[in-house]
């Protein structure tokens, strides 16, 4: 991550912003890769916030994101922040940068500790009535991450087969497992995914999946009555298999958050019937085999940006690594033989 200074945020804010007579500024929490500042000006009295988000190092598809917040925004009614001024060659010398809206709220899971079931099964029903909106109205010919070309939404190294582009995205999360606590993973991850592979589909309708639709990307006011309030971070996306999101949904939301088999059954249903006010679905044998290895390729790209996640002195990393190997464990045990 680049190192963002005053001047940095005073020179998007020269260049882009409206008058000012002072500004502050602090960078914001969550699960983002990129530099991501929450920034208050003062006009006339009055505060006024926005958030600046700066391209990272090395991030070719950075343009991406503001394109599909426009996009997503037109064809939906998921609750996405309104992007005021994108810079994809600033004037000054500063990264390219967009600025968006401040939207009300606090990233759910700051807010574990404050929820209750009724908290949960309104934030996971909505999760599922977005999932259904973004797959209901948005298509693909092919299958690939998202990308922008000649101001164009647009599929990078795309493919025609569902279980090709599959097998290559968990292959590479495998990959970049060296380097981290769960290195010596990697052998029983190859083996376990390649003894499945057969069994995930080849075809299917490539829909519009936002790929890191993790707690930390959701902004919400738990009280509300549609506690979600925005969806953040849209650089990672695919056109892919939708039943892939469904599953890698109920691992972050329910799977990985709670025991009680009674508990999870019941937001299952919540998720599905979110999902269903937008388009049919009925979670039969195709998508109850290929489940755990969805979520197995899910656990395995949370495992690669571990180190980032927790700093080496941080008193919750030796507990969510412990964690991270029983989930691979348990989804290792649930695969179909």
């Amino acid at each position: 991550m680049q190192t963002t200074s005053a001047a940095d945020i005073e020179a998007v804010l020269d260049e882009s912003g409206p008058d000012y007579e002072e500004f502050s500024y602090e960078a914001a929490t969550g699960g983002t890769r990129a530099d991501v500042y929450m920034v208050t000006l003062v006009y006339q009295g009055n505060e006024y916030e926005v958030v600046v988000k700066f391209e990272p190092p090395g991030d070719d598809r950075f343009a991406v994101e503001p394109k599909l917040h426009e996009y997503v925004a037109d064809r939906t009614e998921i609750p996405i922040p309104r992007i005021l001024v994108f810079k994809r060659e600033p004037e000054r010398s500063v990264p390219p940068y967009f600025v968006t809206e401040r939207v009300r709220g606090d990233n759910l899971a700051d807010q574990y500790g404050a929820m209750d079931q009724s908290h949960w099964e309104r934030v996971i029903e909505q999760v599922g009535t977005i999932m259904g909106d973004l797959h209901s109205e948005i298509a693909f010919e092919a299958f690939g991450r998202l990308m922008l070309y000649d101001d164009r939404i647009t599929i990078r190294n795309w493919r025609g087969n569902w279980r090709e582009y599959f097998a290559d995205l968990t292959r590479s999360h495998i990959d970049r497992l060296g380097g981290t606590p769960f290195e010596g993973m990697q052998s029983r991850a190859r083996d376990a995914i390649e003894d499945t592979l057969s069994l995930v589909p080849e075809d299917g309708m490539p829909r519009l999946v936002h790929d890191d639709m993790q707690p930390t990307n959701l902004l919400c006011m738990l009280d509300e009555p549609d506690p979600i309030t925005a969806v953040l971070d849209w650089q990672d996306t695919l056109a892919a298999h939708r039943d892939y999101q469904l599953a890698q949904s109920e691992f972050l939301y329910i799977d990985s958050t709670f025991d009680d088999p009674q508990v999870c059954e019941r937001l299952r249903e919540q998720l599905y019937e979110g999902y269903r006010t937008h388009a049919a679905f009925d979670p039969g044998e195709t998508y109850e085999r290929t489940k755990p290895i969805y979520q197995l390729s899910t656990l395995l790209w949370r495992m690669t940006g571990f180190d980032d996640a927790f700093a080496e002195d941080d008193l919750g990393r030796a507990r969510a690594e412990f964690q991270y190997r029983q989930q691979f464990d348990r989804l290792i045990a649930e695969l179909p033989r």
